[in-house]
């Protein structure tokens, strides 16, 4: 039988696997390896560090305010307290919304945000009086949601007047000023808009007895604040249907009433 042929055995020799790497040269080159990789992780992380907290360049700036209306933007930074020159990165947006919260009463929601690389961004929104309270010569602004949010020297244009006549009995214990003052702006919001303007006075005399006192001497009777659009419904039905009279109750919306001429 014959052997192999001289090309066979070469081919033979050009696979034939090398000798081992030394085990040690192979562990010093894996050290070699994790030491390069680990001072490249360290260098990465101490150059990001550096630059958010050391670096002069990414530091506060300005302070930026937007959706003010009665407010200055003067007022809502210095109320925000943005120390310039701090690290942007280091700047607690949700205190500066506290801050600005509990210093500006008249704010209703703020938005803080970092705008880099240099900025801080604090957009606002004002609340909106729907009803004032006369104090002396000044005057309470009160929201939507029955918080009375500012003092003003001067009632705002087109803002009915708030009168609480709740004498001090039970229904008023049990409800108190504050929930008075919601159940006044519920009302007060649900108001149809063609008598909204004609509005002079929303009386509280108790939870279930809020009427209103519109100019020429006329009156509606609205009751509580419970079903306010079935109430701002049947008014705006009742004035047209009985356009000069000057006593409404729509207290019960299913069964209105109109007197007076």
């Amino acid at each position: 039988m014959a052997g192999p042929t001289t090309a066979e055995r070469g081919e033979r020799k050009q696979v034939r696997p090398g000798p081992p790497r030394p085990p040690r040269l192979r562990r010093l080159r894996t050290l070699r390896m994790v030491i390069i990789l680990s001072l490249a992780v360290v260098l990465a992380v101490g150059g990001s560090l550096w630059l958010l907290y050391g670096s002069p360049w990414l530091r506060v700036e300005r302070v930026s305010v937007s959706g003010t209306r009665v407010l200055t933007a003067a007022q809502v930074r210095e109320a925000a307290g943005v120390r310039i020159g701090s690290p942007l990165i280091s700047v607690d947006t949700e205190a500066i919304e506290a801050r600005v919260r509990r210093k500006l009463p008249r704010i209703d929601t703020i938005d803080a945000v970092r705008s880099w690389p240099h900025g801080i961004g604090l957009k606002v929104t004002e609340r909106t009086p729907v009803l004032v309270i006369k104090n002396g010569g000044k005057f309470v602004e009160v929201d939507r949601e029955g918080v009375r949010f500012a003092t003003v020297s001067q009632a705002p244009n087109g803002i009915p007047a708030l009168q609480l006549t709740v004498s001090k009995s039970a229904g008023w214990r049990r409800f108190g000023t504050d929930r008075m003052l919601r159940e006044a702006a519920l009302v007060a919001q649900d108001v149809p808009a063609g008598v909204k303007r004609d509005i002079r006075t929303v009386r509280v005399r108790s939870y279930d007895a809020i009427s209103l006192e519109l100019t020429g001497g006329r009156t509606v009777l609205w009751g509580s604040s419970e079903r306010g659009r079935a109430k701002a419904t049947a008014l705006t039905a009742l004035m047209k249907a009985a356009s000069g009279a000057r006593h409404f109750d729509v207290s019960v919306p299913t069964a209105p009433a109109s007197s007076g001429s």
